[in-house]
């Protein structure tokens, strides 16, 4: 289970739904000073520097993996996207989904239930809706996150939720 747990708003369902839970690991960066710095930026908690990911553990009986959703750079750590990002333009962006064993146990915050029985058909039928031009403090893994959750699970606005708990 993650070792940080955040207290859901009284308007997230409860029960039978699959559980959601929110998770950061650092931007990727190409090799040297720029790797360097978003891991020192990472290590000092600045959010804007932190990738954002939802995590999806269903609830079945049986011990099942647990779903990563998120989306990032369809080339993270091209030099060509960091020039682009950081001039503000667009990007093409790609929504992912992989496979864990475990939460991880740190960095991570489960955000409540989901509102449906299957969370992940839930969070396939969003993906196939979403806008993957990516444009960062526009349209990035932020938004992503806030709108998937929210689609999830009815919490709003987690990702600034989650910095205002935890002093980030």
């Amino acid at each position: 289970m993650a070792s940080q747990f955040f207290i859901p708003s009284a308007n997230v369902t409860s029960g039978g739904g699959d559980a959601v839970y929110v998770a950061t690991v650092p931007l990727r960066a190409t090799g040297g000073p720029p790797q360097l710095i978003m891991s020192m930026a990472y290590s000092l908690n600045i959010w804007n520097l932190q990738h954002f990911m939802v995590l999806i553990k269903p609830s079945s009986s049986i011990p099942q993996e647990v779903i990563v959703f998120d989306f990032q750079p369809v080339n993270p750590e091209s030099a060509e996207a960091a020039v682009s990002i950081i001039s503000g333009k667009s990007v093409p962006g790609v929504v992912m989904q992989r496979k864990l064993k475990n939460i991880p146990k740190q960095r991570c915050w489960m955000v409540g239930s989901s509102k449906g029985e299957n969370a992940m058909e839930m969070a396939i039928e969003f993906n196939s809706s979403w806008e993957t031009d990516l444009r960062v403090g526009f349209h990035d893994c932020r938004q992503y996150t806030n709108e998937l959750v929210q689609h999830l699970t009815g919490e709003i606005q987690i990702v600034e939720r989650l910095a205002r708990s935890y002093s980030i």
